[in-house]
C-alpha cells in the first residue's frame, strides 16, 4: 500500500485512491484559510487544492491542465491539483502558502 507523507504525518492508502480524499479523510489541512469552505469539492475548477508532489501519481487531466493555466497558477510551476491526482505509489506532498496554495 502506498504511503502519503504530508505535514510530518504518514498515511497509508490504497493504490488508485484520490489524493484529495486521502488527505481529507486523514483530517490533514489540504486547504488554506477560507478555502476550506470555498472550494469546488473536487471538480478541478477552483485550484485551491494545489500541492507540490514528489512521487508517482496519475498524469494531469485535461481539467487540471486547464485550471493550472489560469491565474494565479502557472502550469510551469509543477503544482498539481490534489483532487485530480490518483495515488500510484509513495508520495511526499507539500502545501504552499496563499489562498490557492501557489506561493513558493
Amino acid at each position: 500500500m502506498p504511503v502519503v507523507k504530508f505535514g510530518g504525518q504518514q498515511i497509508e492508502c490504497l493504490a488508485g485512491s484520490n489524493l484529495r480524499m486521502v488527505l481529507l479523510r486523514a483530517r490533514l489541512p489540504l486547504y488554506n484559510d477560507v478555502a476550506q469552505a470555498l472550494n469546488c469539492r473536487g471538480r478541478g475548477v477552483c485550484g485551491t487544492c494545489s500541492v507540490r508532489i514528489a512521487g508517482e501519481v496519475s498524469p494531469p487531466s485535461a481539467a487540471e491542465k486547464l485550471r493550472l493555466r489560469l491565474p494565479p497558477h502557472d502550469l510551469a510551476s509543477g503544482l498539481r491539483l490534489a483532487c485530480q491526482c490518483t495515488v500510484l505509489g509513495d508520495l511526499e506532498v507539500t502545501k504552499l502558502g496563499g489562498f490557492f496554495g501557489q506561493r513558493t
